[in-house]
């Protein structure tokens, strides 16, 4: 990556990291990515819950420990931004409604998501987790449930990965489809060793 490039994405995490375009949320405005320009990996998700937002870092809870561990790497690795940039949908918590947190604002990834993928040329594999994301990043080729388009995972392989979201809230989808943790896991994880 040029040092021209570098500044951009410096620039553009700086601006993104301060944005208040989502004032009014809940808990206010905190948004939470990590991104570098040599990052290999990146992980596409829905937005931060209460408690990450809490602690002001992605996936600090019990689905970034399930994530990790689908992953195979360490909590060091992880959040080290030349290995991993975490591009959620929406970069702040957007709330809770009646079934669970509040889809993310749209304003989110319609002003920040191009020029910060643009930023990042090296991404070899996009890991899209959860329904927000797979919109986003599969649109007509994603399939009509989550799950239909999750058993599709080679069509989209090496670059890309649909996944499930890693939340405890889903173990009832985790124990009726034990496929995933044998056929699509390892895959991963061997895939995600050769980038590291």
């Amino acid at each position: 990556m040029t040092a021209n490039n570098s500044d951009a994405l410096t620039e553009l995490l700086q601006q993104a990291r301060s944005c208040t375009i989502c004032n009014g949320l809940p808990l206010g405005p905190r948004p939470l990515l990590q991104a570098s320009g040599n990052a290999r990996i990146l992980i596409a998700s829905q937005a931060p819950g209460s408690k990450t937002h809490g602690k002001g870092r992605t996936f600090d809870d019990a689905s970034g420990n399930r994530l990790r561990r689908w992953l195979g790497v360490t909590p060091d690795q992880f959040y080290d931004p030349e290995m991993f940039a975490i591009l959620p949908m929406g970069f702040c918590y957007p709330g809770t409604g009646t079934g669970g947190d509040l889809p993310p604002r749209p304003q989110c990834a319609a002003n920040w998501r191009k020029p910060l993928l643009q930023a990042m040329p090296h991404i070899e594999l996009t890991l899209v987790v959860g329904q927000y994301a797979l919109d986003w990043h599969l649109g007509e080729r994603k399939s009509r449930t989550l799950t239909e388009t999750v058993k599709r995972w080679q069509e989209f392989w090496p670059e890309l990965l649909p996944l499930p979201h890693p939340s405890p809230r889903n173990i009832r989808w985790f124990k009726a489809n034990p496929w995933f943790e044998s056929d699509v896991i390892p895959a991963l994880q061997q895939r995600v060793r050769s980038l590291l």
